[in-house]
């Protein structure tokens, strides 16, 4: 017995496997981890900066950001050079 397949079903079937291979390809991908520099311009042992780098990063975790999750935090203190 011979199957035949048509022009027109081939075309159709090999679009189909075409447009859903690239999402079975991709799988699930980690999340992508964002980099925030902050310079302050203290020396690192101020207090009143501190509280501010603090304040800033309480407030990106209210906002969902979490260090070391999606968020990477770089402070830098310039102590006023």
């Amino acid at each position: 017995m011979t199957v035949t397949i048509g022009r027109r079903e081939l075309l159709a079937a090999l679009g189909g496997a075409a447009a859903t291979w690239p999402l079975a390809a991709r799988g699930q991908q980690p999340d992508r981890v964002r980099r925030i520099g902050v310079l302050m311009n203290a020396p690192e042992s101020d207090p009143s900066y501190r509280s501010y780098a603090a304040a800033f990063a309480q407030t990106l975790q209210r906002l969902g950001w979490r260090e070391g999750k999606n968020l990477h935090l770089d402070l830098r203190w310039s102590a006023g050079d």
